[in-house]
């Protein structure tokens, strides 16, 4: 079953996805906008000196899938850029799961 896309690069470059895949696109847009916009609820918290969203909460939204959505909050806010094994940790999910997209787009195309 095809469906047109506005919001995946699959439209754009001519890819057919199967409709499992567009289950996993939908879930990693989700992910990542509500990682995201955790992140921009967290810093506005912050600057009011109100109660905050736990790290641990932030770094799972990360492994979740939402690593894309959290270095784009950190880099849009200037969020948690001061805590280095945060950033090391952000990075090192980030590569991981590029890693795992590059593995599954070279070993199972579309």
């Amino acid at each position: 079953m095809k469906f047109p896309s506005i919001f995946s690069l699959g439209c754009l470059t001519g890819i057919v996805y199967s409709s499992d895949m567009w289950i996993a696109v939908a879930y990693l847009w989700v992910i990542n906008l509500l990682t995201l916009l955790t992140f921009g609820w967290d810093k506005l918290r912050a600057k009011r000196r109100k109660t905050r969203v736990p790290e641990a909460k932030l770094r799972w939204l990360a492994v979740i899938g939402g690593a894309p959505g959290a270095v784009l909050g950190r880099w849009i806010f200037q969020h948690k850029t001061r805590k280095r094994r945060f950033s090391i940790y952000l990075y090192l999910v980030l590569g991981l799961q590029g890693a795992v997209l590059y593995f599954l787009a070279t070993h199972f195309p579309p």
